[in-house]
């Protein structure tokens, strides 16, 4: 069961996200992942807990659930990390901003989950001057993990209809893995990071990890956990079967 009540801006008002919902299908079963991805406890907190493997759909699922993250990095491309402290941005922790509370009131952009993922997942990898861990391996595991319902994409659109902004991830269980966010108009990533904590709330998504802290998402209310306690989180939140697309009516 969700959350009640609707999200609110740091001046007490209501902040409310009409979102349209294109997730193709429920979660999908997947074969076995043929790798193992070891006990998480004694990794390394900054460096990888583990290389090798794939980026296939079961692969990534069964790192998520293990409390592992796919992370290339230019000299290696299959790393993987679980670090400690883990970031989480709590389901009731989301800061917003009076003009952020306002940007979302006035109706400037439109959301919709699912609509666009692989368009929102190379928008987050188009960083010029800056490089990007998001290879095109990784695309193609993720879009096709997106088809089998695991994957998801948060998309902020413009009055003109242009993409401009938006974040992804992966769901298992109760949990969302976001994975990276862009913006190419002013608060546009913001934006999407209500939506898909508005979201969240509404179908019963518990832990919503993003991996390690940042400037923007500490502002939004990101904080850092111990591994051992984010563990104990996830542990629970795989319990759970969660389904992304509500019923018809459902959703704001």
């Amino acid at each position: 069961m969700g959350a009640e009540g609707p999200l609110r801006d740091s001046t007490g008002r209501a902040v409310e996200i009409a979102i349209e919902v294109s997730t193709p299908c429920p979660a999908q079963a997947l074969p076995p992942c043929p790798w193992h991805f070891p006990d998480v406890g004694q990794a390394p907190p900054d460096g990888p807990a583990a290389a090798g493997g794939d980026f296939e759909p079961p692969t990534i699922v069964a790192a998520y659930r293990a409390g592992i993250f796919p992370w290339p990095h230019p000299e290696e491309e299959y790393l993987w990390f679980s670090p400690d402290p883990r970031a989480v941005l709590p389901i009731d922790g989301l800061v917003i901003s009076r003009r952020l509370g306002r940007t979302v009131r006035s109706g400037r952009f439109r959301v919709t989950i699912d609509a666009a993922f692989e368009a929102v997942m190379r928008g987050c990898a188009d960083r010029p001057g800056e490089g990007t861990w998001i290879t095109p391996a990784l695309v193609r595991g993720y879009v096709a993990l997106h088809a089998l319902g695991w994957a998801h994409s948060v998309e902020v659109w413009d009055s003109e209809g242009a993409l401009a902004g938006g974040l992804y991830g992966v769901g298992v269980g109760a949990m969302f893995g976001a994975e990276s966010m862009f913006h190419r108009q002013t608060d546009a990533s913001k934006v999407a990071m209500v939506a898909l904590i508005q979201h969240a709330r509404r179908i019963g998504i518990e832990v919503i990890d993003i991996q390690v802290l940042t400037d923007h998402t500490v502002r939004m209310g990101g904080v850092a956990i111990p591994r051992a306690e984010y563990l104990r989180r996830l542990g629970r939140a795989l319990n759970r079967t969660v389904e992304w697309r509500p019923e018809p009516g459902s959703e704001g």
